[in-house]
């Protein structure tokens, strides 16, 4: 079927000017199953006892439960809002910072609440802009996971001023 101009194409992101300082939204959740955990512990070679082993978990370890590897649930947070928020408007990952508040098992669902706290146009691209969110990723009894504030380049409608 021909893309025509009639219909509104959706799941395009936000661009730099919909993200204003103090501008907040979340994400749907996203249940992180076990399947999930092995095919990222698979595929990234993170085989460590802790995310592979329910012997050591049951036996030595002060976690009884499948720990789910902290660089799995940021990774999966990102793609929470890659679908929300950047879809062809996302251009560039500049830098962040990253905590990891408390653990996460498999079963666990999350979401991510992101607050624009920074949102400035670029000096070098006058088409782009830049803006930092503080993301806090929560499980779904409340607690928080992981909290990160990203730094991206974004896609911006006009030249500026």
């Amino acid at each position: 079927m021909p893309e025509t101009d009639e219909y509104e194409l959706l799941g395009l992101g936000l661009c730099f000017e919909d993200l204003p300082v103090g501008r907040k939204f979340r994400t749907i959740g996203r249940t992180l199953t076990e399947a999930d955990l092995v095919n990222f512990i698979g595929v990234t070679g993170m085989t460590e006892v802790l995310f592979s082993n329910t012997e050591f978990l049951r036996e030595e370890s002060d976690i009884a439960r499948r720990v789910v590897p902290g660089a799995m649930v940021y990774a999966f947070a990102e793609g929470l809002l890659v679908h929300a928020t950047m879809q062809h408007t996302g251009f560039a990952f500049l830098n962040m910072e990253l905590n990891v508040a408390g653990p996460t098992f498999a079963g666990d669902t999350i979401h991510v609440e992101c607050e624009v706290v920074e949102s400035r146009r670029s000096a070098s691209r006058a088409n782009r802009g830049l803006v930092r969110t503080f993301n806090t990723v929560k499980k779904q009894d409340g607690s928080v996971a992981i909290t990160y504030n990203p730094l991206r380049m974004v896609k911006a409608r006009g030249a500026g001023d």
